[in-house]
């Protein structure tokens, strides 16, 4: 657990708080809505579109006037190309599993260390967005521990920015190749938000559990790794769900609850659009998001974090599940 931080130690910069927009960051985000229905931007969209578009350039713009962090997406090896070159023609052919295979061995030797394809779900995109592919192949990167470890400080932030660099890298590289074997295909990295939510599709396609902050549990890497993805209408196969007890876990940890200096996160599941979740308070969130130009304390204090815990602890938690099913009712 991260020492020295508590809910009553942390004061939002009274600047951003003249910014916050009257309508509550939970609100958009649908806490409480018993129907499903598909996320509305709130953050890391064009700020003209967002209810609190004000808040999140009043944070870039202190972010890029930090020497440390300065021309983030021209450091790291950059992001690769944003103008994707013509869809060849005409298209080559082959079965889905093949494609699928294919696919995946080329993002795992192009700078991936995760990849999962998935259908994609109308409810996964963004009200005012409009997606056409039938499928999404979601690739995750691997965080160095020590250096996330450090947040909030910069050397955790710029970590992070690497990572999105890094993953933007892949999912262009990607592209590109789908394109060269005649179908669409468009990149989507972070941090700035695509036309999708990303986490979505992600579990749908095998990274692992939702953690009770917010995140992605996987089995290899627990939640230290951050998300890209491409949408495409190459004949894919959906990868199967990963659910290994990393929920059960959450459950009972407290760790990322008592690490979050403006306490955000919750101790129960909440309903969220239509399905019971794991969430975490956007407007607790947010202002110490800002005021530390990221965050990602609760990722580096998680347990299934550190470097090498992750697949024991799935290994364990998995033969928990297997015996409590496995268990005779009285």
């Amino acid at each position: 657990m991260a020492a020295g931080h508590s809910a009553e130690a942390y004061q939002p910069n009274p600047e951003q708080l003249a910014l916050l927009p009257d309508v509550s960051g939970n609100v958009i985000n649908g806490l409480g809505e018993a129907a499903t229905r598909r996320p509305t931007p709130i953050y890391w969209h064009r700020p003209d579109r967002l209810a609190h578009g004000a808040l999140q350039q009043w944070m870039i713009k202190r972010f890029l006037a930090e020497p440390d962090l300065a021309n983030v997406h021209e450091r790291f090896g950059g992001r690769g190309s944003d103008k994707p070159n013509a869809i060849a023609e005409p298209p080559v052919t082959a079965n889905p599993d093949e494609w699928a295979s294919r696919a995946k061995s080329f993002a795992l030797d192009h700078e991936a260390d995760l990849v999962g394809i998935a259908a994609v779900d109308p409810v996964w995109v963004f009200e005012g967005y409009d997606v056409a592919a039938p499928w999404i192949i979601v690739l995750g990167v691997a965080m160095d521990h020590d250096r996330l470890a450090t947040a909030p400080a910069n050397p955790a932030g710029l970590e992070v920015q690497a990572q999105y660099n890094r993953g933007t890298r892949a999912a262009r590289a990607l592209a590109e190749w789908i394109r060269s074997k005649g179908y669409h295909a468009d990149a989507h990295g972070g941090p700035w938000a695509g036309p999708l939510t990303l986490i979505p599709a992600a579990l749908a396609c095998g990274f692992g559990e939702l953690g009770k902050h917010g995140s992605i549990i996987n089995r290899r890497y627990g939640s230290s790794f951050r998300l890209a993805a491409v949408t495409t209408d190459m004949p894919l196969v959906a990868d199967k769900i990963d659910r290994f007890g990393a929920a059960d876990f959450c459950a009972n940890c407290q760790v990322c609850v008592n690490a979050c200096p403006p306490g955000a996160i919750s101790h129960e599941q909440v309903t969220v659009r239509g399905t019971k979740k794991w969430y975490v308070d956007f407007d607790k969130c947010i202002p110490y998001f800002n005021d530390t130009l990221g965050c990602a304390i609760c990722i580096a204090v998680c347990p299934w974090s550190r470097p090498g815990v992750a697949p024991r602890m799935a290994e364990r938690m998995t033969r928990r599940r297997e015996n409590l099913r496995d268990k005779p009712l009285d």
